[in-house]
Order: C-alpha cells, then structure tokens, then sequence
C-alpha cells in the first residue's frame, strides 16, 4: 500500500465551483498551491450530480501542474456522499491526489471513506492508499474529536478549520466569517486553532485555516491568515484570485529567515562534525545553536524550500 504525501504545499488552497466551467478553467492558470473542486456548498442540490462529471473531465483534461488536485465531497449525512466519491475516483483517479471530507465529526466517517477508497482503487486497478484524505472540523462535536479523527487513517494529509458552520454550529455571536465577534475582547478563535494544530503535529499532519468570506477586502485577509500562521498553520483557504499572492506570502518565511534557517544548519552541521570540534552547542554571530536551534530551523527551511525559495548567504567555515 502507498503512503500519502503529507508534505505537499498547501499555503493557498483556492475553492472552485464544480459546477463552473469557466472558474474551473481559470483556476489552472493561478499560482495557488492547491486547488479544491468543490461539489459541496459551491454547487446547488440540482447541479450536483452534473458537477461530478464535470470535474472528472477537468481533472483529466486540464493542465493542473505544480498544483495539489483536491475534491470536496459532500458530508456523510447527505444522501449525496458516495456517488461523490466513486463517480470521481472511478473517473479521474490517478488525476487526483486528495478527497477532501467536510463536516467530520468522528473517526468512523474518515475509516468510511478511507474504506471506500480502496475498494474503488482496488477495482479500477489504480494504486491502492495513493490518494490522500484531508478532514475539515466544522462543529464542536468535531473539535472535540479531533484528536481521534487525525489518527483514523494512514491517508490524512490534513485537518482543516471550517470557521462559517463552526460559528454557527455553537451560536457565536458574528455574522462576518473569520472575524472577531462584538464584546470578546480576547481572540475567540485561538483555543479552536491550537486544538486543530496540535492534533494535526502530534500525527505529523498539516493544518489548515478556512476562508475569509469579505474577498474585496485584502488586508481583512491578511489579517486573519496571519494570525494562523503565527501559530503555526501551514496555509490557509483563498476564494478569489486576489486572495492567493497574500496567502503565498504569509506562510512562507521571510527571505531573511529562510537564509538564516539554512545558516543555522550548515552552521551545526559542521560544528557537531569532527572537522568542527564535535561540539553540543557553538556560536553563529553573536548567537547560540543546538539541536533545538536545527529543529526549528527545519520548520523555516522545509517551508522555504517547499515555496521554491532561493538562499542569498552561505555558511563560511571559520579560520582557524
């Protein structure tokens, strides 16, 4: 059985229609590193079953390179779900790298998916376990089974915050998505966020932030993803092409961190060697390296090499 890809760039994850040709064309042409072809709350009841086609001919046909190919579903308690998943996988499958499942509220939903997956791939002949699941907690009940619902499967890449059903599901006090609600004067997503991160490091899975529905206004947006990413979150949902170039930014480092994140590792690299004096600890400049100095230059560099950045510095070994 193949193992997913949990390591795929995701800082921005832009939602297109599955029932609009023409957004499914454009998207091939922007610089989001992953695209999700939505059969869920994009596409009205009638258009569903259309849509599922439409996408498989997408898939298919169109020029998705450098991008993550991801499908959204819709959730198990629709009556909509399985023909979702096997007229999509059945048609596009070695074209598609991810279902995505929103609306999850326990383990069991992710094991039924996970199992209909392979039954399919195991059908059509494809390679079994190759396809990834990404799992969106969009209710309290999901939030606090989220933990359990990151370890169902080996084919979860990533757990994904669905802010709009999430507010609604436990009455909070806003009608604008991603945004503060009146009268709370501390950060009222910030306990939601850290329980979806922490379930997703401690099963090295990605997480994700959802959308920002005011797509006009750009700072708003900034404002929020960077939120997300100071945490820790690896990217975060664009729904408009204005949308993408903020995402790609903010979750990727800065220049100046990517090259000393590199520095740092070279630097212990060659210090912790026996050319180096075999050393636990030495000095950068004017700052102390360890090994906790190259796990969180990891993170930066991993980042930064993922977006495709380029270093500027080099690490001199020092003269003697």
């Amino acid at each position: 059985m193949t193992t997913v890809n949990r390591l795929r760039p995701r800082r921005s994850c832009l939602a297109v229609p599955g029932s609009n040709p023409r957004f499914l064309e454009k998207a091939q042409g922007l610089p989001a590193d992953q695209v999700f072809l939505d059969l869920e709350d994009a596409c009205a009841p009638l258009a569903k079953p259309e849509a599922r086609h439409t996408i498989v001919k997408f898939l298919n046909e169109g020029d998705w390179t450098g991008k993550t190919r991801v499908v959204r579903v819709n959730d198990w308690t629709t009556e909509w779900t399985y023909r979702d998943v096997v007229t999509v996988v059945e048609g596009a499958g070695p074209n598609l790298d991810c279902i995505m499942l929103p609306k999850v509220q326990d383990a069991q939903q992710i094991v039924a998916l996970d199992l209909l997956l392979t039954q399919i791939e195991k059908t059509m002949g494809f390679e079994v376990g190759r396809i990834g699941i990404e799992a969106q907690i969009e209710n309290a009940q999901g939030l606090n089974n989220v933990n359990e619902i990151a370890q169902a499967s080996p084919r979860i890449e990533t757990i994904i915050f669905g802010p709009a059903d999430f507010m609604a599901s436990i009455n909070m006090k806003s009608l604008v998505v991603g945004e503060q609600p009146p009268g709370y004067p501390a950060d009222a997503y910030h306990y939601i966020l850290m329980k979806i991160l922490m379930a997703a490091r401690a099963n090295d899975l990605q997480a994700i932030d959802g959308p920002y529905l005011q797509i006009r206004n750009i700072d708003g947006y900034r404002e929020v993803a960077q939120r997300a990413a100071a945490l820790g979150f690896d990217g975060k949902w664009v729904l408009h092409p204005g949308q993408v170039e903020a995402s790609n930014e903010i979750f990727s480092p800065s220049q100046e961190d990517y090259d000393h994140a590199e520095l740092i590792l070279d630097a212990y690299e060659y210090y912790t060697s026996e050319a180096g004096g075999k050393k636990g600890s030495a000095m950068l400049g004017d700052e102390m390296i360890d090994e906790a100095s190259r796990k969180m230059a990891l993170v930066v560099a991993g980042k930064g090499r993922a977006a495709g950045m380029r270093r500027t510095s080099t690490f001199e070994i020092p003269e003697a």
